[in-house]
């Protein structure tokens, strides 16, 4: 198989509840421009991926924006694409020509959704895109507020759906609020900001707690005594482990049962899960924040165990490596803190704190893909030795499977 490169960035409505992703399909470095001679053969890798695990266990309910540029544009194999299902968006490379025109209006007819990507300015060959499209991407990071405001009062006199990108700060987070955009992609909603010096919640610190007593493999009769204090977090333990646990004779009723059917390694997932979870009320964006959460740990687990086959604790501290590196940002205090608050091996310890060794390189990576940075993603590919781009890629897609399956 070619290689092919996927990454996923959520998209939000104006209540940051998810709506949609964008998802980052290429083969290879596409800056490295063959595609021209090999477009359908790259369009149909693309396609071959997708349809792997299926378009809707990748994406759950939600769409998926998909860049494309001028050539898949005009090819066929983008009627592979269920139209139902994803958003092309029409990266800004593309030459807006009466050809291209032609062909946004034939695939609209056949039911597909269209975005243009990274618009800062509308001339005449643009404007002859705005009746067509349904969405148009505002790059917010290029422009100052005045330009901002100006662009969206031209853009409102067509029917679309304005998108705020790179949204990198709550100020301007609350600009794009005010200004009337309806869907948000970037940093800040996608990872929410850490707040320096924030105090830890209660319920909050007695997760971290129940982490703790998890990974050091502590009495049952304490992780029950903790768990009987969060009435909330016992009665989600039990109803999961009965989903999970369908072939048992009876149904599982008390903590200690629980703990004992679920047994250490599973329970201290849930928990890290968890933690994402139970915050989703007081944090709209938490939805997100858990889904990369899950996405980070799963895909570590698989490239360690890529990496070391027959290891399996180092996959689990991959996993429990990737869960954790996302925790700051939730509990809005500093990684040095949950650390501290954590008795972790160091090669986890190393790999939170300064992205140092066999898993912080695989840290780094993963963050990378998450940033669409494929050159720093082609770097550390390199510098590991035992990966590509086409493994990563199905890593990704089995990862993404896997935390969707999370909430259902």
């Amino acid at each position: 198989m070619d290689n092919i490169f996927l990454g996923r960035q959520p998209i939000l409505d104006r209540q940051q509840n998810l709506v949609a992703y964008e998802l980052l399909f290429r083969p290879g470095q596409v800056d490295s421009v063959h595609v021209a001679d090999n477009v359908n053969a790259s369009a149909n890798v693309l396609v071959n991926a997708y349809g792997q695990l299926g378009i809707q266990r990748v994406l759950g309910n939600q769409r998926g924006f998909i860049n494309v540029n001028q050539e898949l544009l005009l090819s066929d194999a983008i009627l592979l694409l269920p139209h139902q299902h994803v958003v092309l968006e029409l990266l800004e490379s593309i030459v807006i020509t009466p050809e291209i025109v032609q062909r946004c209006l034939d695939l609209k007819q056949k039911g597909y959704h269209l975005a243009l990507d990274d618009v800062t300015t509308i001339d005449e060959r643009l404007e002859s895109l705005l009746p067509i499209v349904n969405v148009v991407k505002v790059d917010v990071l290029a422009l100052t507020d005045a330009a901002i405001e100006q662009l969206i009062t031209r853009l409102k006199r067509w029917p679309v759906v304005l998108l705020a990108e790179k949204v990198e700060n709550p100020v301007r987070a609350r600009l794009c609020m005010d200004l009337g955009f309806e869907l948000f992609q970037g940093f800040f909603f996608a990872k929410p900001e850490i707040v320096s010096g924030k105090q830890i919640e209660p319920s909050n610190l007695s997760m971290l707690q129940l982490l703790s007593l998890v990974m050091q493999d502590g009495e049952i009769e304490k992780i029950e005594q903790l768990l009987k204090h969060q009435p909330g977090l016992s009665y989600n333990l039990l109803r999961m482990v009965n989903s999970v646990a369908g072939g048992l004779p009876q149904k599982v009723g008390s903590i200690k049962q629980a703990v004992m059917v679920l047994g250490y390694q599973q329970l201290q997932r849930w928990v890290q899960l968890l933690l994402y979870a139970v915050n989703s009320s007081g944090e709209n964006n938490t939805n997100a924040l858990m889904q990369t959460a899950a996405i980070r740990g799963r895909l570590m687990e698989l490239i360690a165990a890529m990496d070391r086959p027959h290891d399996k604790s180092y996959q689990d501290r991959a996993f429990m490596t990737g869960i954790m590196s996302l925790l700051d940002a939730l509990l809005g205090m500093n990684i040095q803190e949950v650390v501290d608050k954590l008795e972790m091996p160091e090669e986890m310890t190393r790999a939170l704190l300064k992205r140092e060794g066999r898993l912080g390189q695989q840290l780094l990576l993963v963050e990378a893909s998450e940033n669409n940075d494929l050159i720093q993603v082609d770097k550390i590919i390199v510098d590991l030795g035992f990966l590509d781009t086409s493994a990563l890629t199905h890593a990704e897609l089995s990862a993404l499977e896997w935390a969707g399956q999370i909430d259902q």
